[in-house]
């Protein structure tokens, strides 16, 4: 009996320590610093570990979309209509973007790279294929009349010859030729004047099986929030195209990969060589993929928003005090002069009267936001990019009845969706990190249990006492 005693004693006391050591664990949060422990040591760019293989040759297939906007109404433009323009796409592109000339730098610190993006039609993924004709603002005739506006003689020669060209302010061409890259018969007439000047002209000219420059990147070794993050790019810290420090910063990653133990209250940086500038993005809501759990973070509209708006970004305005709006970006600058304007989608989040301006604007957020769907690990998940940079604009100049207008000539959407290996792998990475994560209430709730068992055997002790002694009196009769 003594002993029976002992082990419900002992079962209520072992409850009670089960209890408190749970409680303990929630309140001094180990489990969860313990993963996070063991997370960061691991998302690190070093030969040998995942993290770097993702880094170095992304597995999920990458995707780049055209979209172009096709013009309906030339004759009316040229008598000061504005223009009305059809979405036509998309023409869509399977990228590879493998990191090369790795090289360790500072004991494994950092890294340097060169990100080679290599792009293949896909024509089951297409609207039609590169042959198809789209018709557009004539670029090069805009680039020569703008780089020579200030200069009267030159930009009269270069409208006589236009005229006598039959080379008008629109152009219709193939998608392929508007990517990749066409002789123009302008750039060529110019060439024999400035023989280093090329008179092949396309939006991605030269952009293919090429890089974007020289990167140096932070490993993560010494500080996670680090992985990824650049260094430099084409051997300089900070940028000289805009007018103010803040706005010169090169700021996060490149965009394609983000740093382990990502929250919901975090700001997640990025460098966008195309866009000439860096941005970033905050959380908007939580999302599941394939079943795995992520954050959605998107850039705000403060963004790409007008000083008025967002005095940070008076730097953006140039020449200095000269702004175009809030959604827009004049990054004539760092494009060799070319009258390019940025903007996300159909002006998407941009001032009204550029939608107002173009007929077949319909900006859409479901359709035209940069999103960004990540794992807390720091996994991407959905990337879709509707590269604000990648659509690009060109401003008008007054030419005969011609208005200044923003033209619209495409735009890309650049999406990656993790692939189903990886999802996988995920899968058990999350499974086994909620469960390391709810040891500590696990513990909390074999305490409870073990707690009930220690009532009821108590409570079994004393009930046979009560019915033996209730028996005694019918015994004896």
């Amino acid at each position: 009996m003594l002993l029976k005693s002992c082990c419900i004693y002992s079962i209520g006391v072992f409850s009670i320590l089960i209890l408190i050591a749970g409680i303990s664990l929630v309140l001094s949060n180990v489990f969860p610093l313990l993963l996070q422990s063991m997370v960061k040591k691991e998302v690190v760019l070093k030969n040998g570990t995942e993290a770097f293989e993702a880094w170095e040759n992304p597995p999920p297939p990458v995707y780049m979309q055209f979209y172009f906007f096709n013009l309906t109404n030339p004759l009316e433009v040229l008598d000061g209509d504005r223009p009305a323009v059809v979405e036509i796409g998309p023409y869509t592109y399977r990228e590879y973007r493998p990191m090369e000339q790795v090289n360790f730098l500072d004991n494994g610190t950092k890294v340097a790279a060169v990100n080679t993006k290599t792009y293949i039609f896909q024509p089951n993924m297409s609207r039609g294929p590169e042959s198809d004709l789209i018709r557009t603002v004539n670029i090069p005739a805009m680039t020569v009349m703008a780089q020579f506006r200030d200069h009267t003689l030159i930009a009269n020669l270069i409208s006589a010859y236009m005229k006598s060209s039959n080379e008008g302010l629109f152009t219709t061409q193939t998608v392929g030729e508007l990517l990749w890259g066409y002789q123009d018969g302008l750039l060529r007439t110019l060439k024999v004047f400035k023989p280093d000047l090329d008179d092949v002209f396309g939006l991605f000219y030269k952009n293919n099986a090429t890089n974007d420059g020289n990167y140096v990147f932070f490993t993560g070794q010494q500080n996670y929030k680090d992985f990824a993050r650049v260094d430099t790019w084409n051997g300089e810290s900070s940028l000289k195209w805009w007018t103010t420090d803040e706005c010169n910063m090169i700021n996060g990653t490149n965009g394609a990969s983000f740093h382990p133990i990502i929250n919901k209250n975090e700001t997640l940086y990025m460098f966008s060589s195309d866009l000439c500038r860096s941005l970033y993005a905050l959380y908007e809501k939580d999302v599941r993929v394939k079943g795995v759990p992520g954050y959605r973070f998107i850039p705000p509209s403060k963004v790409f928003a007008n000083l008025t708006v967002n005095p940070d970004n008076a730097g953006f305005c140039v020449p200095a005090g000269n702004c175009l709006g809030s959604g827009v970006l004049n990054v004539s600058a760092c494009k060799q002069g070319a009258p390019i304007i940025m903007s996300s989608p159909h002006f998407y989040q941009a001032d009204e009267k550029f939608v107002v301006d173009v007929f077949g604007m319909k900006p859409n957020k479901e359709h035209h936001q940069t999103t960004i769907d990540i794992n807390p690990v720091g996994i991407l998940l959905i990337l879709k990019i509707r590269k604000t940079m990648r659509i690009i604009i060109f401003l008008f100049s007054q030419t005969g009845n011609v208005r200044t207008v923003v033209f619209p000539v495409v735009y890309l959407n650049e999406s990656v969706v993790i692939d189903d290996e990886s999802a996988k792998k995920l899968h058990v990475v999350v499974a086994e990190g909620n469960i390391v994560v709810n040891v500590p209430f696990m513990l909390i709730g074999l305490g409870i249990i073990l707690g009930a068992v220690f009532m009821v055997l108590m409570c079994r002790q004393k009930h046979p006492e009560g019915t033996a002694a209730e028996r005694q009196p019918l015994l004896g009769s």
